[in-house]
């Protein structure tokens, strides 16, 4: 079943009772008292507070670890700042976390070439969707992608990816701290990264420990890893949002839940099509079963 995505941008009071958030609005105009709703708590996978206004008790916190929901905090410029995960995520957990602590490093290059080849793929797919450009040298690099890939690929058609993706605003490249829409680019990621560290922990799998990414500041280097090739849905949910809107900012609430809705779309995975939230933890199976040796290719999305 697919979980919930909540997110809280005005002022909110949340609690438990019988095993549900309850959620007290802020209160109406007419003096009446504030509504109050309720969900399920092991219905619900992701809570994003994006208002120094909402309070939650200590049991909110306790509850959504124990269903394996992820807490996400945003700051002032409404770009998550903070992420809490649970700590006991798979029933055999140290296991897992042994297989993967000890895949060796030929193992590991071989699920990088995995992870590169199908985010050029996808990539390829949304320029070509967005702006019909020609893909044929993306499609290439794709399948000169080695082990490791030592000859960097993957930043090969970053760079021309992005000429192509952001061919419509002049000056503008992708760049974290860039202008317009990169700030959507960043929060888009931001809950993408959130659903697949979730996903990580869920598999029984340390987020720290990547296959490529090894930055020691880093404490989602699996996250980061295995959520590249889903990075062209949040691409592809941009760029259709720059285009129905005017001016898009993340002061504006409907470009929010437009991104925010990126986590139900429909993903090609296996030759099945799931919402994205359940495609990454798919993946995030499939990576540790390559770990124990049982399978040979991690699954990822075909866009």
């Amino acid at each position: 079943m697919i979980k919930q995505v909540l997110y809280f941008g005005n002022r909110a009071r949340l609690s438990t009772a019988h095993r549900q958030l309850c959620i007290e609005l802020q209160p109406a105009n007419d003096g009446k008292p504030p509504p109050i709703v309720t969900r399920p708590l092991e219905d619900i996978g992701v809570v994003v507070i994006d208002s120094r206004e909402v309070t939650m008790t200590a049991s909110v916190m306790q509850g959504l670890a124990e269903n394996g929901a992820a807490l996400i905090v945003c700051g002032p410029n409404h770009l998550p700042t903070g992420l809490m995960l649970n700590i006991d995520g798979h029933c055999e957990q140290t296991e897992r976390m042994r297989h993967q602590l000890e895949a060796p490093l030929p193992l590991r290059k071989q699920l990088w070439q995995q992870t590169v080849k199908a985010k050029i793929l996808n990539q390829a797919s949304a320029a070509h969707k967005v702006h019909g450009a020609e893909v044929g040298c993306m499609t290439a690099w794709a399948r000169s992608v080695r082990s490791g890939d030592p000859d960097n690929m993957e930043g090969k058609a970053a760079a021309y990816y992005w000429r192509v993706m952001l061919s419509d605003y002049d000056g503008v490249t992708r760049d974290r701290y860039g202008a317009d829409p990169n700030p959507l680019f960043n929060y888009g990621y931001a809950i993408l990264r959130g659903i697949t560290a979730r996903a990580v922990v869920s598999a029984g799998l340390h987020p720290s420990m990547g296959i490529f990414h090894r930055n020691k500041y880093n404490a989602y280097c699996l996250a980061d890893d295995l959520m590249e090739p889903y990075r062209p849905y949040v691409d592809l949910t941009v760029m259709d949002i720059c285009r129905r809107y005017e001016q898009p900012s993340l002061e504006c609430k409907d470009v929010k839940r437009d991104l925010l809705a990126m986590t139900t779309c429909d993903v090609k995975i296996d030759g099945h099509i799931r919402p994205l939230m359940l495609a990454v933890g798919e993946s995030a199976v499939s990576l540790y079963k390559c770990f124990s040796g049982s399978i040979k290719q991690i699954h990822y999305p075909e866009l």
